[in-house]
This record gives structure tokens, sequence and C-alpha cells, in this order.
């Protein structure tokens, strides 16, 4: 049934804007620009008076603003959400200069330009809308401003109603947009890819088409292209990929350089290349730079697709649930501007694609992030959306496309099932090679913690208080099982074991003030009582750990008693999984198509979200009936207690286990079964020194080959090394500040200052921890605003990362504070980088598993692996000064005690040297003052 549409007057548009000044902000100060023209820059204080006789000013991002000015909240008339509304699914950074550069607008430097930029701005916001008043994106958005004109005083209503020449009636339908969205269809299982090699050549004359004429020319690019189209040859050996080791060093274009011979070998035989990553980040340049691949938009979306976890997405379902909220006065807005969104966005990923991430900021993320599945809660095809589903159409269009773009998170955790729902490719690029010794161990690790148990109860029995739309698996089974005994039974049994599970409310049962609730939280409280035991005093605070033994009686006791119970869990949810799974068999002629499907889906996630952890956690509870293992014996597995802190608050406790070598489940479950993989970084290998020997660079090799996995397939890696073309000793320079004592937060904060200062903004600080990270930026932020230098922050702003990188890159004076997602698959050329801080050494976390590691992958040289790591790390953020060959950049080291032996991975002719500060801050302003 078709839903009727509001009735709309139809009007000529005209353009019609707020009676607002335009009001730009400083740190403590800000520029006013009324609609008279009268111009006022001043002090907070005095800008707090005169708004509070003036209508709603026009600005770009209201709580940044109010933040910047020391003020409360006020009403406002956000450029943002004008944007979001008109040009939805358009990426903009969420300031001033963002947006102008956005709307193809040339912004000016001073406070008064960009003040009297504003009005323009929304100018053109209204005159897009207005040109696109009958396209079907905008069939309902009057009835929509209507809505929020009527219902929160949405102060652009009025601006957008004139723009599209409409009134009209007030209506929720424009939200419903599941209603408006296409439905995927099935199609035919695709054939078997054919075997056709891509040569070496082949791979040269690809790249030379997608940089068509006239461009620049890049021997290593080239080269590069060649060496990557060994991955793309046919696999002669069962179990044995065609493996290729490529380290490009920074400018090479390696990007391009895999695309050309994975696109080629995609579109001959039929299948796509999986290109993976590690962050979001270098997911979205992927994307964007295969555009000159397909540059028509149609071609793109189907020829290249983006995937990512389910919780990265827009759940139809959860829309539908906060638009029939019975309250919807504080979420009409956000949720008006996310509607809008989703009929224009790509591919609904809420995190890291098309999605302004600053809406978040905007309105807060409690308005933004329910809106996706993040507590796994996806019913599949039992949901009402699920032809409509973001998720599902993505699947569905990875299976055709040429280039499917993910991350190293998904690609292991689907192989680690098995292939999953997007079956196992045959090809695999991993771009941010450097990275997949962390990726799989994260994704080949299992944690026997309250949140982990906790939320496999609520999984199976379903929300127990509280408002959730969790609804047991009672309740999402119901249709499938009906009144069968053979069914019911198990079920009941399991339902009754999940009890065991840490209970709502079990993390204030932790600290033993109340009696534990079931065999899982009496075993946490015995694991947080031996951790404390043996933490020392000054951990007291942070998250502490220690190992399993010697263990204690009572630690033993409680662990059986757990095994025990979940043994009795675990064997029901067994027997349900067989008896549904045999259906499939039994009842094949009678079943219905979609009955096929909702069998096949609750298979699925009984073994993905109950078996397969259970087992896990089984097998490491027996850990704890076996005796020790001998010291100076290798382990497979190592295991450890840990107690979590957040901020001084008890977060979460248990067990952990992790491979010993992650890389080498990765080589059997990924790479094996895959035909040719290419694993490709600018920093595969440890270069300790520019003078290295053929013996060091062999070693540094076989290092490669082994914290990348290659080391455990049967057929040797081809080795392949393209230098980077820039000349690192003329457009850099590397300090280490001496008389900085990294020990003390006001002298760090004082450096920061000073070097941001010098450089003018254009800079990035790099920190180890958050709270380091958090103290410089409370102390620094506004010195730097008085100065002209906006500073932005992760884990203190809120905005996703990829968002705070499109401010930094739009502000070339701004700065920004970051850890470990900051230093990798960043890239911003020109001056909005131009000088990088790090705080200190960036040392192995002292871990119980890194001992391990440490003790038993090292070759017999401890410190040597500490400071392959720690140089690594250091070469890393190195590599996000210098993108293009006419940046300039200054690296600096606030830590007097990194040994030199750690600087000797930088890039050659890179000298580093040593000074104080103030010399430092001489040789910054010297330095990026020349041009």
């Amino acid at each position: 049934m078709t839903t009727p549409r509001p009735s709309a007057e139809l009007r000529q548009p005209r353009l019609l804007l707020p009676d607002s000044p335009a009001l730009i902000a400083g740190f403590g100060r800000g520029t006013l620009l009324t609609p008279d023209g009268e111009l006022f820059s001043g002090p907070a204080l005095e800008i707090g008076r005169r708004l509070r006789d003036m209508p709603p000013p026009m600005l770009v991002h209201a709580p940044a603003t109010a933040r910047r000015l020391g003020l409360g909240p006020f009403p406002a008339c956000d450029l943002l959400e004008l944007f979001a509304f008109c040009l939805p699914a358009r990426p903009a950074a969420p300031t001033p200069r963002g947006l102008a550069m956005a709307l193809d607008r040339d912004p000016p430097e001073d406070e008064e330009g960009l003040a009297a930029l504003l009005p323009e701005l929304a100018t053109a916001m209204l005159r897009h809308l207005a040109a696109g008043r009958n396209a079907p994106l905008n069939r309902d958005a009057a009835a929509l401003a209507a809505k929020l004109g009527a219902e929160v005083h949405w102060p652009w209503a009025d601006s957008v109603l004139a723009a599209l020449g409409q009134q009209a009636r007030p209506s929720l339908d424009p939200l419903k947009v599941w209603r408006r969205l296409p439905e995927w269809e099935e199609v035919a299982p695709p054939p078997p890819p054919a075997q056709h090699p891509v040569s070496p050549a082949d791979a040269r004359r690809r790249l030379a088409e997608i940089l068509g004429e006239g461009a620049e020319q890049r021997p290593q690019q080239a080269d590069y292209a060649s060496a990557a189209a060994g991955a793309f040859q046919a696999r002669e050996t069962r179990g044995a990929p065609n493996l290729v080791l490529a380290e490009a060093g920074t400018g090479t274009g390696k990007t391009l350089g895999y695309v050309a011979p994975a696109s080629l070998w995609a579109e001959r035989n039929g299948a796509p290349v999986w290109i993976s990553t590690f962050t979001r980040n270098l997911q979205r340049q992927i994307d964007q730079e295969a555009a000159r691949l397909y540059p028509e938009p149609a071609e793109r979306r189907r020829r290249i697709v983006v995937r990512k976890g389910r919780e990265n997405y827009l759940c139809l379902l959860n829309m539908e649930e906060a638009v029939g909220a019975a309250s919807m006065a504080g979420i009409l807005l956000p949720l008006s501007l996310v509607a809008r969104w989703a009929l224009a966005t790509r591919d609904g990923d809420l995190q890291g694609g098309d999605f302004p991430g600053w809406l978040t900021e905007l309105f807060g993320p409690h308005h933004v992030w329910p809106l996706a599945d993040r507590r796994g809660e996806c019913i599949h095809s039992a949901c009402g959306h699920y032809k409509q589903c973001f998720v599902e159409h993505s699947i569905r269009r990875a299976k055709s496309a040429t280039l499917v773009v993910a991350n190293h998170a998904l690609v292991m955790v689907q192989a680690a099932l098995g292939g999953g729902e997007d079956g196992r490719p045959l090809r695999l690029v991993f771009d941010e090679g450097h990275h997949l010794f962390d990726a799989a161990d994260a994704a080949f690790s299992a944690d026997l913690t309250g949140g982990e148990a906790a939320e496999l109860r609520r999984w199976l029995l379903g929300a127990e208080g509280g408002r959730s739309r969790a609804r047991g698996l009672a309740r999402r089974l119901e249709d499938l099982i009906g009144d069968r005994p053979d069914l019911l039974l198990p079920l009941e049994e399991a339902l009754q074991a999940a009890r065991a599970l840490p209970a709502p409310g079990w993390p204030s049962r932790l600290s033993e003030m109340d009696e534990p609730r079931g065999t899982a939280e009496a075993f946490l409280q015995s694991v947080r009582r031996q951790i404390l035991a043996r933490a020392k005093d000054e951990e007291a605070g942070y998250g502490v750990e220690c190992d399993l033994h010697p263990l204690p009686e009572a630690v033993a006791e409680a662990g059986a008693a757990l095994a025990e119970s979940l043994t009795r869990l675990k064997n029901p949810l067994q027997a349900l999984h067989d008896r549904l799974a045999a259906r499939l068999e039994d009842e094949a002629e009678e079943l219905e198509v979609g009955d096929r499907i909702r069998i096949e889906a609750a298979c699925r996630g009984l073994e993905r979200r109950a078996l397969m952890p259970l087992t896990a956690w089984s097998a490491m509870l027996g850990t704890l009936a076996s005796p020790p293992r001998a010291p100076g014996l290798r382990p497979d597995y190592v295991d450890w207690f840990a107690l979590d802190r957040r901020e001084g608050r008890e977060i979460d406790c248990g067990m952990h286990r992790h491979h010993l070598d992650p890389t080498q489940p990765f080589a059997m479950a990924v790479a094996a079964p895959a035909h040719g993989v290419l694993i490709t970084s600018a920093t595969l290998r440890d270069h300790a020194g520019a003078a290295e020997g053929e013996e060091d660079r062999e070693a540094a090799w076989r290092a490669a080959e082994s914290r990348t996995g290659a080391a455990h397939l049967p057929n040797p890696a081809i080795r392949a090394a393209v230098a980077s073309p820039f000349d690192y000793a003329t457009r850099t320079r590397a300090l280490v500040v001496e008389d900085v004592s990294k020990g003390d937060p006001a002298q760090v904060a004082a450096a920061y200052r000073a070097l941001f200062t010098a450089s003018g903004g254009g800079a990035l600080g790099l920190f180890t921890a958050v709270r380091r990270l958090r103290d410089v930026q409370s102390r620094i932020a506004q010195p730097l605003a008085e100065r002209g230098i906006p500073l932005y922050a992760q884990h203190v702003d809120a905005m996703d990362n990829a968002t705070l990188v499109d401010v930094f890159r739009a502000e070339e004076h701004a700065c920004l504070l970051g850890t470990d997602a900051m230093r990798d698959g960043v890239d911003v050329p020109g001056r909005s980088l131009r000088l990088l801080v790090f705080d200190r050494v960036p040392w192995p976390r002292p871990s119980i598993l890194h001992r391990e590691r440490r003790t038993h992958l090292s070759e017999g040289q401890p410190k040597s692996y500490d400071d392959a790591i720690a140089r690594h790390r250091l070469r890393q953020a190195f590599g996000r000064l210098i993108r293009r060959g006419d940046d300039k950049g200054v690296f600096v080291l606030l830590d007097k005690s990194c040994p030199s032996r750690l600087l000797a991975g930088l890039p050659p002719g890179v000298v580093p040297r040593r000074l104080g500060l103030r010399d430092a801050v001489a040789e910054i302003r010297e330095f990026l003052g020349e041009d």
C-alpha cells in the first residue's frame, strides 16, 4: 500500500534567510556581524551580552562555538544543520572554512571575512535545494521542514520551505525512509572465477590507463605495480597461495599501484579482489582514490563496495523504533537529518562513510549511535526491513563487485567463521600490512570476562529490566519452534542454564559488597581477589593483571563450578542447533523459502554468538585444572587474569587467552585458503640503520615474514621493496628535545604549547596514553586559541577520527592531538601538517602478553624485540609528515632518554639532532618559515 503524501501548496522558490547576525568564535573572543553591516570583535562576555538582544545568530557548529566563547548553550541558526538537510551525504569539515571549501568557496583568512561569508554559504545551500526541488530526494522535504518548524521551531524551516516553493502539511512520514529505499533481489550464485593471470606488463599498462595521459611519471609506482602482479598468478598447490610482501616508501603511490593489477584480475576472471586495511581512514582513502579507475558514480558504486561490520551501519529497525518513540521532541531534528542522509547515502555507513560524523557532536552520541546495531541484536530475515537493509545490500553487492574494500577485523572474523556471509575471497590485498600481527591478535583471541558473559546472557534471555529491543532467544525463535517438544525442551534447558551467567548489575557485585549470583559471578569475584592480592601498590586506580599460577584453591574451585555450568548451557544449545539444522534436510519439501532462510540464520547465530565462545571459555577453564607450564617452555597460548578500570572505576574482570603467535591462525585461516595474497606497507621491515649490510637486510625480511604470517606458509614469499621518491634530507628535520621532563605534565604541556606556536599550527601531537593527551589538551587549548590556533583532540572532541582528520586537513592553522589511530593511516598533505610532536618513546606496554612474546618470539634478543616495535612506531609517525614532494615538516620527540638506535629507522638522509626546547622552537620557526 502506498502511503498518501502530505498535501503541498506549490509556489515559486525564493531565497529567504533568517534575520540573524553572523558569529565567528575564537577562544574567549568572537566576531559578530549584524544584518545591517555592523561589525564587532571583542571578548566573549561582550559577545554574550550583545547576543541577548539579538535573534539567534548564524554560525557553524553551535556546541563548539559556545565552548570557545565560554558560554552555555544558546539558540542558533547552525549552518551545519542546513548543510545536512540540503546536501545530505556530502562531505564537509564542520568549521566555517571547511564548509566554505565544501561549497567551492575560497575561505578568507580573517574572522571578519568569515563572518561576512556565512550568509553567502547559507544562500548557496538554499539555491542548491531550490535547483533540486523536484528531485526524488526532495519529494517529502517540505513536509519534513514543516514538521520541524511546527514541533521544534527549527530556525531554517521557513528558509527551506521558501527554497522549495512549498507550504506543506507537517508530517512524520518523511522519517519512514524504509518505505522509499530500494530492495535487494536474490540472484543466481556466481559461476566459478576463471584463472587468467596478470603479468607485470599488464599491471603497468592498467596503471597507465588509470593515471591517464599527462600524469606525473613515477617509475617507482610502475615498479611496484609490476611486483604486486605476483599475487595475481594461478595457484599451483592447495594451501600455498602466491604471496607477495611489498614495502613501498611513502609517496610511491601504492594504492593505485595495487589497484591496477587487482582490478584487472577481477575484471578478467569474474570475481572480486578484497582490499583490507587496518583503519577506517585508509578505507575511505582507497575508495576515493579508486574513483580514478571508475569515475562515473553509478559504475563506481557497482564496482567498488566498502564492507564493514554490522555495527557500522544504520539499522532500519532501530530507526523505526526511534521514529515511533512516544516523545520525539528531543530527537526529531537529529532523526530528520539522519533520514535525509539515509535517502542519499551510498551504503548506509554511519562510521567513516558519507555520514556527517559531526552530527554526533551537535546532538550528542546518544541520538545517533543507538541507530546502529551496536549490541548484536540483528534479527536478520525476521526483520520487516530485511529487504531494504544496508548491510544485506552491501553483502550482495560485494559478491559481484570488482573491488571490496574491507578492514582486517572483518576479513579475519569472517575467516574464523569459515568464510561468513561474504564467502572466502580468492585474492586478498592487505594494506597497512604492518598491523596484521595486532589485527590477528584481536581476531583470534578469547575473553571470559564479566562483560562478555553478561552479553551472552542478554542475547539468550533478552532484556531483564530497562529499555532494550533485546527479545531473547525464545522470542526470536518462537515461530520456528512452535510447540515442538524436540525443540522446546533444549531451549528451556538452555535458558535455565543461562542464569549462571552474570546478571544485570553484576559490576556492583564484583567488589564483594554483595553475594554473587551464580557461578560466573563467583568466579569473577575469586579472580578479582587474586589480582588485587598480587598487584603493586602503585597500580591502584589503573587496570591490573596477574598470572594464573600459582592458583589459589578458591579460584580453582570457582573455575571448576563455572565449567560445569557452561557445559550445562552448551549441551542443550548444541542440541537445539543440530535439530534446527536437521529440519533443513528432513523437511526440505515442506519448508517455505522464508522459513529456510530464518532457520539458516538461527543456526548461524547460535554457532557464532553462543557455541563458539562457550567452547573457547570451556577450554580456558580447563587450563586452570592443568599443572602450570614449566618455566622457559614455549606455550601455544598466553592466559592471564585482568581487572579493567576506567578513570579509577572498575568496569570488567576475567580471564584472557591470546595465541602466542597470532600470525599462525591468520596464515592457516585467512592466507592459506586464498590463491593470491599481497601484504604491503610503507614500513614492513625494521630499518635499523642506513648502512645495513646484506645480512641485516635478510634479517629484516625474515622479521617481516614472521610478523605477517608468511613464515607459516609453505611457499616462500616474493619480496619487493620500492624506495620513497621524497627528499627527506632536505624537506624534513628530526629533533629530540633534551630539557623537558616527560614525567612532569606541566613541562610537557608547556613544550607542546611552545612548539605548536612556533609552527603557527599545522601540528599533530601524538601520545602513548589517553590520560596524558587529555591533560595536555586542558592546559594548552586556551593559550593556543588566544594566538589564533584552534586545537582539536581525539578522546575529547565528540567527533569520529575521520571527521577530526577532515577538520585538521581543512584548517591549515589548526592542531590535533591523538593516539595510535592518528599515528597510522592519516593522509594530510600540504601545510596542514608541518609539525609532528611525540610525547615520549612509544615502547610496547609491559603486559603479561608482551612478556611472553618478548621471551619466546625474540630469537633470544628481547631488547631488540622491544626496539623493533618502538622503532617501527616512530617511523610510522614520521611518515605522516611528507605526503607530497613539496611538503616540509619537522618531527620532534620530547624524550631525552630515547636511545639513538631507535632513531636509526628514520628515512635515509634524516639526521636526528638533540637540543633544548628554546633551540627547537627557533629551528622550527626558521625551517618552516622559509617558504
